[in-house]
């Protein structure tokens, strides 16, 4: 008897409505990935992942209300088994080094190919570390 595999998880979180539906639409072709929440800021993705729970949040790092930063630092010291991936356009070491202090499990910048970000994606739901 074949069991049916999980599939990955996965919330986005990025205040551009656009740069969310088009991740989401890059998703949707993975038969190992299900998008189960949008959200446009930390505040927002912290609200609902108690009831939605996803494996793995991409997670941008500048929004209003809540940033990246700090919303990656709530999801890792609630405890839970959800993982964060950082995806971002800035490529500075001083933000790379401060989203792995606050408990990142990676990090990808937007400009990246497609085919990089489902890696990150499957590396981190592994529990790898992802740069």
């Amino acid at each position: 008897m074949t069991q049916k595999r999980q599939k990955i998880r996965v919330a986005i979180v990025d205040d551009h409505q656009l740069v969310r539906s088009g991740i989401a639409a890059l998703l949707r072709n993975e038969n190992d990935i299900e998008v189960v929440i949008e959200a446009s800021n930390g505040l927002e993705v912290l609200a609902k992942l108690k009831s939605l729970s996803p494996d793995v949040v991409l997670m941008d790092i500048s929004m209003p209300t809540m940033n990246g930063i700090e919303a990656t630092s709530r999801i890792r010291h609630a405890g839970g088994s959800t993982k964060v991936l950082v995806l971002t356009q800035y490529d500075h070491e001083e933000y790379i080094k401060r989203v792995m202090q606050a408990g990142a499990s990676g990090y990808i910048l937007k400009s990246a190919i497609a085919e990089e970000l489902l890696r990150g994606i499957r590396a981190v739901h592994r529990a790898e570390q992802f740069l």
